[in-house]
């Protein structure tokens, strides 16, 4: 018994202090317990095969797609418009629909959503972003509250409450409880933010360093400017020629920037993009985006039986397999006083050259004839690998920014609706219950991965939160000490001694309040795998059904803000909302313990004793 409590306390001390990684600290804990015989191997290793760990792997590749093919963002924007330019109103929008997404997305990956958005609202509206921001993340994770799969702490509750006899918790068991929560949090939080105001900057004006993402690109080289994208039908007579057999600069002055192939349609297509090269041969339903006078683009169309697209909305360049990168010419460079013609890029690095920085000004008409200078930043298009092996020559140029990073950041918008539908279908079926919940969950993220949300899968594992996994793996057979040794027996029998000969009210109070001191120190699920079995024998050591105990549990996991370090979303918000330590007391403190008190009263009237 004293090795694990010893244990306990040591792994708590570490998550603290934060000089380890959470994981490794678990790791450690897991290697003391199974060293010192407390644990079997077997035991030690059944946190990583629970299906609530490979659940937890597969919604992270879920989440990831729907960030992936821009989905999050399209959301996002739409809020926006909803918002309009009242404070209040963009605050109940802001703060509610946070919520709604947490109970579907991780509070971390709904924050990291959110937070551009938000501070994008406020300096429109002239508001302050850290009116908005720490309210978002309490936001999400009472969101969490919401779905069976909101947050790792229902998960685990939901397990626990299974192996005590229950039966399975189904998506929306936590709705009834979950709802009152997020409307009595959003009541509280309209006053208590405005205490986050006072003395801090507005926050929604921050960042005004210039950005280098792709769209900035294309903005600063005025690029989308004499775009045109050209459709090729099966009767035009350049099909099956290419580019360099028609000569578009020389016959017409035209650059062709890119040749995009559209395969499929609706949720099934699939889009391919290619660098023009000489050589590059153009099929039927290709498109060509080409730049140049509207005249020669009229004159080339009309010779061969084209069709030209004037929205303007279908103009503009994508990034899904070609990219835009900058580099700029060493001192010494190789390069340095000859042509852009000369250079050859396209036939020496298959990548083109589209524009010159020289200075102020953006060079993007007549390149040929134009000198590389020193100084000169010269703006390259091609496949990411591309550009990705061109920034391997260190000795002439240096590539600005990280290909394989830009790369990442690229959102797969045509797949969109692919991704949504896999979500709505895994809600639904975990919603109904026809299959087990892991069963949905990794079918929904193979789905993902099959249906081209992601470029690879390799893109589709980086969107797994490992340290996570490991940590709720590696705390998880921490139960089995605690059962074994008698830990959890003396908790729980302390706490229905002190505390059931008044009732169960008191008794789930202590278990609510317990659980939520823990989680000051130590992460969410972590407190949650500890408290389940203590609040499972504490209910039947006093003879009341385990079911409300374990929920006092995960809301007292869940419902953490009096500490910028008690969840991840709290963490992410601090520095972009300029937020100290005392504005979590002040305003996440009060908050805590009101929705603490209202729970206590309102989880018994949902899942009686």
């Amino acid at each position: 018994m004293y090795i694990t409590i010893t244990t306990l306390i040591l792994a708590a001390a570490g998550f603290v202090s934060g000089r380890l990684r959470a994981d490794i600290v678990a790791l450690i804990a897991l290697l003391i317990l199974t060293i010192s015989g407390i644990l079997t191997t077997q035991e030690a290793l059944s946190g990583f095969s629970n299906p609530i760990v490979i659940m937890m792997i597969g919604l992270f590749i879920v989440g990831g797609a729907v960030f992936n093919t821009g989905l999050a963002k399209m959301l996002g924007a739409r809020l926006s418009k909803l918002g309009g330019n009242s404070p209040t109103r963009l605050f109940l929008v802001v703060v509610l629909a946070t919520g709604i997404i947490g109970g579907f997305v991780s509070n971390t990956g709904t924050v990291a959503l959110m937070l551009p958005i938000v501070v994008s609202m406020a300096a429109a509206t002239g508001s302050s972003a850290s009116r908005f921001l720490m309210p978002i993340a309490f936001a999400s994770s009472i969101g969490g509250m919401l779905t069976l799969i909101g947050t790792p702490p229902n998960l685990v509750i939901a397990e626990a409450w299974e192996e005590a006899g229950g039966e399975p918790l189904t998506m929306f068991t936590f709705l009834p409880t979950g709802l009152i929560c997020l409307i009595a949090g959003t009541a509280l939080l309209i006053p208590m933010s405005r205490w986050l105001t006072r003395g801090k900057n507005n926050a929604g004006n921050e960042g005004g360093a210039a950005s280098h993402s792709l769209s900035d690109i294309v903005e600063r080289y005025n690029l989308n400017n004499n775009l045109w994208r050209i459709e090729v039908p099966p009767t035009s007579p350049i099909s099956g020629l290419t580019l360099g057999s028609l000569a578009l600069r020389a016959n017409y002055g035209l650059d062709v920037l890119e040749l995009r192939m559209v395969e499929g349609r609706s949720l099934l297509k699939n889009v391919t993009q290619e660098a023009p090269t000489a050589s590059s041969v153009i099929d039927p339903g290709d498109a060509l985006f080409v730049r140049g006078a509207k005249e020669s683009v009229d004159r080339f169309v009309g010779d061969y039986g084209l069709t030209l697209r004037e929205n303007a909305d279908r103009r503009n360049l994508r990034f899904y397999d070609i990219g835009l990168a900058e580099i700029v010419p060493l001192p010494d460079s190789a390069i340095l006083k000859e042509t852009i013609a000369q250079l050859d890029f396209r036939k020496r690095f298959n990548v083109n050259i589209l524009g010159v920085r020289r200075g102020d000004r953006y060079i993007i008409d007549n390149l040929g004839a134009e000198v590389v200078r020193k100084g000169d930043v010269l703006l390259v298009q091609g496949t990411w690998k591309s550009i990705g092996e061109i920034s391997n020559d260190t000795s002439n140029w240096v590539v600005l920014g990280q290909p394989e990073s830009m790369a990442s950041n690229v959102t797969i918008d045509y797949k969109a609706p692919v991704a949504g539908s896999i979500m709505l279908a895994m809600i639904a079926a975990l919603v109904f219950g026809t299959l087990p919940a892991v069963t949905v969950v990794l079918t929904a993220a193979v789905a993902m991965i099959l249906s081209g949300c992601f470029r690879s899968v390799a893109d589709a594992y980086k969107t797994i939160n490992w340290e996570s996994v490991v940590l709720i793996g590696a705390m998880m057979p921490m139960s089995f000490a605690l059962e074994k040794t008698g830990v959890s027996s003396m908790v729980s029998a302390s706490l229905v001694s002190a505390l059931g000969g008044i009732g169960p009210h008191w008794l789930m109070a202590g278990i609510y309040f317990t659980t939520s001191l823990l989680t000051l120190f130590i992460s969410n699920t972590a407190t949650a795998v500890l408290m389940a079995p203590i609040a499972v024998q504490s209910a039947i050591a006093y003879g009341v059904s385990p079911l409300p105990m374990l929920f006092a549990v995960t809301f007292g996991a869940s419902l953490c803000f009096m500490s910028p370090f008690s969840t991840p979303p709290n963490a992410l918000v601090m520095p972009a909302g300029q937020y100290t330590f005392m504005d979590y007391v002040k305003v996440g403190g009060p908050l805590q313990l009101i929705l603490g008190l209202l729970m206590i009263m309102v989880i018994p009237l949902v899942f009686p004793f």
